[in-house]
């Protein structure tokens, strides 16, 4: 289906200066709104099933789509390693007042989910040409640098981490090489959790939660919608569902909920 469709117009932006100057590559598709923002996971890129399906959606349907990979992914330049999740904010936000105009529906897949509440965030804060329309999470990963991570690493683990700066973990996703858990990505994490207070983002949230997720336990959805207001806030709870949620059962789910919201 996908092959058919006209490729996204792939542009570079320069995001931070002197050192930490990075390229970030972002794919867009102009069209009708609300528009739509990809907000990719921890190590994952904007070529991914999930990002590819909404943007031939998009495409189908004639609306803005843009996508993006945080320095140190994909196709953007910078070090995997050296990145936080400020740095990656910092990415998110530069994209977004680049390429984004009129009511925008930020979709965040895991990290991607934390991503999309902070963003949603700096975005009520400035007055620029783009707005919330409402946030779409899949498997959400609020503050996953302490509550999924950090509280959960064994003592040898945390004090490799403290004495060498890294260490390494083994992973089932990508290439299935492991990949460096930093000290700094720990620590800089605890200047942006989200969990621990009210957040009144003023627009409808749609959660997709796997029941049978090993990364982002369905718990941790739970204690998100309990931070939102309850007006217009759905979690919808996936029973076989797993992390990635890209089933094409998945991908039907995700996207009727962004239909739903505009």
């Amino acid at each position: 289906m996908t092959d058919a469709i006209p490729d996204a117009v792939l542009e570079f932006i320069e995001v931070g200066e002197g050192p930490s100057a990075r390229r970030i590559a972002v794919r867009r598709r102009p069209g009708k709104g609300p528009g739509l923002v990809w907000l990719g996971g921890f190590k994952s890129d904007m070529q991914g099933g999930k990002a590819v399906a909404l943007d031939a959606w998009a495409h189908e349907h004639g609306r803005a789509i843009v996508r993006f990979d945080y320095s140190g992914h994909g196709e953007s330049s910078g070090d995997f390693a050296i990145g936080t999740i400020g740095s990656w904010l910092e990415d998110s936000v530069a994209v977004f007042e680049r390429f984004c105009d009129g009511p925008q529906i930020l979709i965040g897949s895991s990290m991607g989910g934390w991503m999309a509440l902070l963003l949603a965030r700096e975005i009520k804060k400035r007055a620029g040409k783009a707005s919330l329309a409402g946030l779409v999470l899949i498997a959400p990963a609020p503050d996953f640098t302490e509550e999924l991570m950090w509280k959960n690493f064994s003592p040898a683990v945390k004090k490799e981490i403290e004495t060498k700066g890294f260490w390494l973990r083994p992973s089932e996703y990508g290439d299935g090489s492991p990949y460096p858990i930093t000290r700094n990505l720990i620590e800089e994490g605890r200047n942006h959790l989200v969990l621990g207070s009210a957040i009144d983002l003023g627009c409808p949230v749609r959660i997709l939660q796997g029941a049978k997720d090993p990364d982002v336990p369905w718990q941790h959805a739970f204690a998100l919608t309990h931070r939102l207001p309850a007006d217009d806030v759905v979690l919808t709870m996936i029973q076989d569902g797993d992390h990635r949620l890209s089933r094409p059962q998945d991908i039907a789910r995700i996207l009727a909920a962004v239909a739903e919201i505009g």
